[in-house]
């Protein structure tokens, strides 16, 4: 059996085949064991009850629809995760092979970011979440354009252009969810189900994204995997066209009375004057923040360990987005567990979060004591351990941020919001990376 694997694998180390065996079984297991869990949400709630009273529908036509509205936006969500993905894992490469200042490049892209965070959110409520994820999309088109030049004014305006683009990535996109789910009148709880499933479909694009990207560069070399990325994109463009408009406003049609500059004062205010909204913007901040400073860090951490065998980048990553699967998959029957045996279903998010952020930063903790304390033969494999376990809290917590979010920033302000708080996020990881 030992002698069919090693034919049928690549030439990786053994430690690093047993980590990618462990985890496919990992998930594997978790998969099968899901389907023993029977989320709430498909059982009628009081809160459902009421609305299929109010609308005249029954249970099976209610869950007909939201599942039709939840596909059609995950379909997008899945096709620009796995776009990002297939680019961002052969940036670095790509730039290497043009000879040009890395550094610089990526720096520029963080502070890009920094720059527009805190206007552009304002923009997305105004204009519509609709528009703004179709400038998404024409933007990533073009930057991908412009990675075929070895040109560095133009890699560096592709750059500032990118900086932009994340925030609307992480922004537009989950705004017009949160809100076309209250407009089409679901249930709040059902909003957990979307979260979930977009944690769990991230890791597998990442997963697929690796592959596929490998795929590309080995038969157009270093820019195949951006020329695959501009395809995806162009149809995530179509598929975002038969989505409906939707705004950053209190009642129907009140963006169009309210200026830009309103809109962008009172996202501000509202951060100021209320402490649960400036405590779920400086989660993200700093908990996005330490996961990217976390992407940036452990490749080379594992290299300066020089483990038996050396480091196959692409097996420990599939490795690691596997565990960001899993914790997706976790996500609804943890929340359930803390909703029925800890605490109350309207609290279970925060204790959700509580137990993530823990786990999290006791898991960030071991690198930091292992590689000041002791030996690298000593650290290797408890090192390597905490980032699965890193990673799995990554998986986990997403949905419940998603979910922190829409209970407690208004639909209004989504936008806004989440890009005010991208200023002090890519702050700590330039912080974290210098």
């Amino acid at each position: 059996m030992s002698d069919l694997l090693a034919n049928v694998l690549p030439e990786w180390p053994s430690w690093a085949v047993s980590l990618l065996f462990t985890m496919t079984g990992a998930l594997s297991f978790t998969i099968f064991a899901n389907h023993f869990y029977t989320s709430d949400d498909e059982n009628e709630t009081a809160e459902e009850k009421k609305l299929l009273k109010a609308a005249h529908k029954t249970h099976e036509s209610l869950h007909a629809e939201f599942d039709t509205f939840r596909r059609s936006y995950l379909t997008v969500y899945l096709v620009i995760m796995l776009a990002d993905w297939m680019q961002g894992t052969h940036m670095y490469t790509l730039y290497l092979s043009y000879n040009v200042n890395i550094s610089a490049l990526f720096l520029t892209g963080f502070l890009s970011g920094a720059i527009f965070a805190p206007f552009l959110g304002s923009l997305v409520d105004k204009f519509g979440r609709k528009r703004s994820c179709m400038v998404y999309c024409i933007l990533e088109i073009i930057i991908n354009w412009l990675e075929h030049y070895n040109n560095f004014e133009l890699l560096l305006l592709g750059r500032v252009l990118g900086g932009i683009s994340t925030n609307l990535l992480f922004s537009a996109f989950e705004s017009w969810m949160a809100t076309e789910h209250r407009k089409k009148g679901f249930p709040e709880e059902w909003m957990a189900r979307t979260y979930s499933a977009c944690s769990i479909g991230n890791g597998t694009a990442a997963i697929l994204a690796g592959v596929i990207a490998q795929i590309l560069e080995d038969s157009f070399g270093h820019i195949g995997p951006f020329q695959g990325a501009i395809a995806l994109t162009s149809l995530a463009l179509i598929l975002v066209l038969r989505w409906e408009e939707n705004y950053g406003e209190a009642k129907e049609g009140e963006h169009k009375s309210s200026s830009l500059y309103d809109q962008f004062i009172d996202g501000w205010k509202l951060v100021a004057t209320d402490s649960k909204v400036l405590r779920i913007g400086l989660i993200q901040a700093l908990s996005e923040g330490g996961m990217y400073t976390f992407v940036f860090m452990w490749v080379p951490t594992l290299l300066s360990m020089n483990p038996p065998g050396g480091v196959p980048t692409g097996c420990v990553f599939s490795a690691l987005m596997m565990a960001i699967t899993i914790g997706g998959i976790v996500f609804q029957p943890l929340e359930h567990f803390f909703a029925t045996k800890i605490t109350t279903k309207s609290k279970a998010a925060e204790y959700s979060a509580v137990f993530a952020y823990i786990m999290a930063s006791l898991s960030m903790s071991v690198p930091a004591l292992c590689l000041c304390c002791f030996s690298a033969d000593v650290c290797f494999e408890r090192i390597l351990a905490s980032f699965i376990v890193i990673e799995f809290c990554v998986g986990l917590s997403s949905p419940i941020a998603g979910l922190l979010r829409s209970k407690y920033v208004p639909d209004a302000y989504q936008g806004a919001i989440m890009n005010i708080f991208r200023l002090p996020l890519n702050a700590v990881v330039v912080s974290g990376t210098y």
